[in-house]
């Protein structure tokens, strides 16, 4: 559901089920591409989402922030697309079964509801600063986390990635009916070695696996981004361009080394 126009202004109220208001809508700097402009409506559903309508919405290229969602309108760019894997196809590399064999020797696992507590902001900016995210003028405090990561609009779940006591990566996934979508991910600088945004994923494409859901939603890929080529290293994936979902069977061979 896109933003609709009447008489040259926008409306601020998106008719659907349940009908979401437009509560922010400027341009501003692309968090992606720094030298573009954005424009990423925020629209605010009148209730949470039940599970087919968060499925409905991923499809369609939504993306969620807190208790809003979004997607890019860009009007210079069309950088920014959305990926998902479709479970049944899909067949972990042989790195990919190298780190999850690693992640479950080195990493325990619990699942719990979105936390917030001061070792959980600390770790966020920890990760956003030192794998080059932002820097120190965008460090979030706990209102700032509470509002991007632990309220919700919809069913959302948190993953616990610990090195035996020590918390050490946070995963926050948001649950429809026949999908997961990877909603936001951070973890210790220190262990890019564990490669635990690719872990993550493995692991709820597991939880995919054991409900029978279809499709894992990770977000937006920007192509040669760094931060973001892990995305793009499991296949095959489907790419949403133009409005259609377009399978992507094999790698290409300028994707950059293995990290996340």
């Amino acid at each position: 559901m896109g933003d609709e126009r009447a008489t040259g202004n926008i409306v601020r109220v998106v008719p659907g089920h349940p009908p979401e208001l437009v509560v922010h809508d400027h341009l501003s700097n692309c968090p992606y591409l720094p030298d573009r402009p954005a424009r990423m409506p925020l629209r605010l559903p009148s209730r949470s989402l039940h599970a087919d309508e968060l499925d409905q919405r991923l499809a369609a290229g939504d993306r969620r922030q807190g208790v809003v969602l979004y997607r890019t309108e860009c009007p210079e760019c069309a950088a920014c697309v959305p990926l998902r894997i479709d479970v049944t196809h899909f067949a972990p590399s042989r790195t990919h079964r190298r780190i999850l064999r690693r992640g479950d020797q080195l990493l325990r696992l619990e699942v719990g509801p979105p936390t917030l507590d001061d070792r959980r902001v600390r770790l966020y900016n920890r990760h956003k600063v030192l794998r080059g995210l932002g820097d120190e003028n965008g460090l979030i405090d706990r209102d700032g986390y509470l509002a991007f990561l632990v309220e919700t609009c919809c069913d959302s779940f948190e993953m616990r990635f610990y090195r035996e006591t020590e918390l050490v990566g946070v995963a926050v996934v948001d649950r429809g009916n026949t999908s997961l979508s990877a909603m936001y991910c951070y973890y210790e600088p220190d262990l890019k070695h564990l490669s635990i945004g690719t872990y993550a994923i493995l692991k709820q494409l597991e939880i995919c696996h054991k409900r029978s859901m279809r499709f894992l939603y990770l977000g937006l890929y920007v192509e040669n981004s760094a931060t973001m080529a892990y995305k793009a290293r499991f296949f095959p994936h489907q790419q949403r361009r133009e409005g259609r979902w377009t399978q992507i069977l094999k790698p290409k061979a300028q994707l950059m080394p293995e990290s996340g």
